[in-house]
């Protein structure tokens, strides 16, 4: 009998190494390398029908060279999953022949939302339902307690991913979810199941499966303790669109951001909110993320931010109080917490306010992830706000970008923001100079501000 040959791969980004070591020479990382077993013959599975092999869409055709004019390139139609936040997320809606990721921690609702979408879609469209980590007594129990029609949908329990793909070629689903890639396995790798040879041998034959057999695919996946997804980093290279659901569990909204989209904008965020019925889409998010008291606070403010193709109205918080200790705490939540270093050390230098000997707190409300540089500008004067124990204006709302040399930088899509704001009723904005709209906008007066003492002066007034 042949020796199998060794390989050794990165859990984190998915190198290959030709001996092990402690540290991975791409991402840096330590004890990430593992072993494990090449299979001695691979199978090399053509999942088409016999007359199906034109040049189309995402290389299901020939092997042969053509010209790059001779592919097609009509429009693949969507379909809808029935659920618009969802849609928004993925672009506009399903498209055949994608592989999709979804993750998310555990109790996040990643089954719960996936199995709403098949149950709805099953109606017109043949769906199958994998699952490899809960029998289906347990599906079935889900779903008669969210009161989701059953009729059309199929299922099946399985991990073993040659048998998956025969049944799905035999059933010819338009959508397959797998829940999930962890637990999926192929018997030519001797490794276990969710190990990083096993998901990423899985995920590349479901995603070939899906791309020659114009298939939409889910992929559940879970995630690690620092929220990143588990398994290899090449996986969200094989897949077209990764999403993720976040969410503690003792919240009931739940956001759907996408991290990759070759189909659509990256960072697009679906609110959702979990109730004894599954998750019910939240069709304005800005109502939501501005649920302020009567009595503003200091160090409260509201500002405007960009997600994906829709601005978002969001609270943010600063707390500045007196640190009992020699070293000021900097905690942030919803927002990058060097960057709060960053802006307190320009406050300081081009605003003439200090706060080195003080614990500063920045809190989101909401729960919302803040990934852009737009909150600077609000993050800056709420912080000011606490310090001087000076509420804002409640019909305030503010964005900008604050530069190191203490200059208020421009932001995409100024004037969609501040039409969004004039929608909620607010009456003043603080914006970048280079972001005040040359015509008036009707009900909110906008003050531009190219430096960050120009901004507090404007506080002062």
């Amino acid at each position: 009998m042949a020796k199998q040959k060794k390989a050794f791969v990165c859990n984190d980004c998915g190198a290959d190494h030709p001996q092990w070591a402690g540290q991975c020479k791409d991402c840096g990382q330590w004890n990430t390398v593992v072993e494990f077993r090449v299979p001695q013959q691979p199978r090399d599975v053509d999942f088409r029908e016999s007359g199906n092999r034109e040049v189309g869409y995402a290389g299901v055709g020939t092997h042969d060279v053509v010209p790059l004019s001779d592919v097609s390139t009509e429009q693949m139609p969507r379909i809808q999953s029935s659920l618009a936040e969802l849609d928004r997320v993925l672009g506009g809606g399903l498209v055949q022949g994608s592989a999709i990721l979804i993750g998310g921690h555990p109790g996040a609702g990643k089954s719960t939302l996936l199995l709403q979408i098949l149950c709805l879609l099953a109606k017109q469209y043949k769906a199958l339902y994998v699952t490899g980590e809960e029998s289906m007594q347990q599906v079935a129990m889900r779903a008669k307690r969210l009161g989701l029609p059953t009729d059309d949908l199929h299922m099946l329990t399985e991990t073993n991913v040659f048998t998956i793909c025969e049944k799905a070629r035999e059933f010819s689903p338009k959508i397959l979810v797998v829940d999930s890639i962890q637990v999926m396995n192929l018997p030519e790798i001797s490794s276990a199941p969710g190990s990083v040879s096993q998901v990423r041998e899985c995920a590349a034959l479901l995603t070939r499966f899906a791309k020659q057999t114009q298939t939409i695919l889910f992929l559940v996946g879970h995630v690690t303790k620092d929220g990143s997804l588990a398994g290899p980093k090449v996986l969200e290279h094989m897949i077209d669109t990764s999403i993720m659901l976040e969410g503690s569990s003792d919240s009931r909204y739940r956001t759907l951001r996408s991290i990759k989209n070759r189909f659509g904008a990256v960072n697009e965020v679906g609110v959702f909110g979990m109730t004894e019925t599954g998750l019910k889409q939240v069709k304005n998010p800005s109502a939501l993320f501005l649920s302020r008291g009567e009595d503003v606070a200091a160090g409260s403010v509201v500002m405007v931010i960009w997600e994906g193709t829709r601005p978002l109205l969001v609270e943010l918080q600063a707390l500045v109080d007196d640190s009992p200790f020699g070293n000021p705490r900097r905690v942030a939540v919803g927002v990058d917490q060097n960057r709060i270093s960053m802006l307190l050390a320009v406050l300081h230098r081009h605003g003439g306010v200090q706060a080195a000997d003080q614990d500063v707190f920045i809190n989101v409300v909401g729960g919302l992830k803040v990934l852009e540089t737009s909150v600077d500008l609000a993050l800056v004067l709420a912080v000011v706000s606490s310090l001087r124990n000076r509420p804002l204006l409640a019909d305030l709302v503010i964005f900008g970008e604050v530069g190191l040399s203490g200059e208020i930088r421009p932001v995409p899509n100024g004037l969609e923001r501040l039409q969004e704001a004039a929608k909620h009723g607010f009456k003043k904005a603080i914006v970048p100079k280079a972001n005040q709209p040359t015509k008036t906008i009707e009900g909110i007066e906008v003050i531009g501000v190219s430096r960050v003492v120009e901004a507090l002066a404007k506080l002062a007034e």
